[in-house]
């Protein structure tokens, strides 16, 4: 897959619609995106594996059960303790190699291999910490794919939203924290991961494809485009900052005053 064929694939998604959104697919367009010509064939081995293993343990076992032991049990899918802010752990490809990996990127193949299997499985934009919520007959439970899939108790998902700075009545509203969030908003916060990291890093190209990658995802929103204008002016590419500026206004007219203030500083740095 080349990096065009990926950013095809990832503007039908963006144009289609939440309901049957192609996650793994997309997911995988976005590691080609950022970095081209790699074997993908393990990686989708892999979900392959994901859902068939899920499938066959739902025979014996609960659905919290069966997709901790088939994801985590099974494939070896956990998170990276040692370097948690490594650029492989958001990469799809990356992380069917090493089975190790941010939560969100982890999250990926646990909704894969769940939609396969039919279990409701859902993304928990969770502060601070992507979580899963499953559906099950005593009601919804938060997993967490960066520890080995395990249930996390409703006491520790205050605890850890208290941890983020989040008040404590807001804290206590569990049903709010476990709100669950559509496939392409999953992989939208795996996008805004690879930005934050390549931003702090000052690594503009990295920051400008993550970026365009969710301008993609998101054709409606302004935001990616005012990311995509503050990589290019990272990198000195200020007519193309420019552009982006002023697709963002176009998209929003809410943004306007922002981007028009940005334009003008970067405007003035071209003459």
């Amino acid at each position: 897959m080349t990096r065009d064929e990926a950013e095809a694939i990832l503007t039908r998604a963006g144009e289609g619609p939440d309901d049957g959104f192609p996650l793994f697919e997309a997911a995988l367009a976005c590691a080609v995106h950022d970095e081209p010509d790699r074997d993908i064939d393990p990686a989708i081995a892999l979900a392959r594996q994901a859902g068939e293993r899920l499938a066959a343990r739902l025979k014996t076992e609960s659905p919290e059960e069966a997709v901790a032991e088939a994801l985590a049990g099974d494939l070896h899918l956990t998170g990276d303790l040692i370097a948690y802010d490594h650029p492989d752990n958001a990469d799809i490809i990356a992380v069917a190699h090493r089975r190790k990996g941010l939560p969100v990127a982890l999250g990926v193949f646990y909704l894969h291999a769940a939609r396969i299997a039919g279990v409701k499985l859902h993304g928990v934009d969770f502060p601070g910490h992507f979580l899963l919520r499953i559906e099950t007959e005593e009601g919804p439970l938060a997993l967490d794919p960066f520890g080995e899939g395990r249930v996390v108790l409703p006491s520790e998902l205050s605890r850890r939203a208290l941890r983020t700075g989040l008040m404590p009545d807001v804290a206590a509203k569990l049903e709010r924290l476990m709100a669950p969030i559509s496939d392409r908003a999953v992989l939208i916060r795996l996008q805004n991961n690879i930005f934050a990291r390549a931003q702090q890093a000052r690594d503009w190209p990295r920051a400008e494809r993550s970026a365009l990658r969710r301008a993609l995802l998101n054709p409606a929103d302004h935001r990616p485009w005012l990311d995509v204008a503050a990589a290019r002016e990272g990198q000195g590419a200020l007519a193309g900052a420019l552009q982006a500026l002023a697709r963002a206004q176009i998209l929003d007219g809410g943004a306007a005053i922002a981007a028009r203030a940005a334009r003008e500083r970067v405007r003035l740095r071209l003459n």
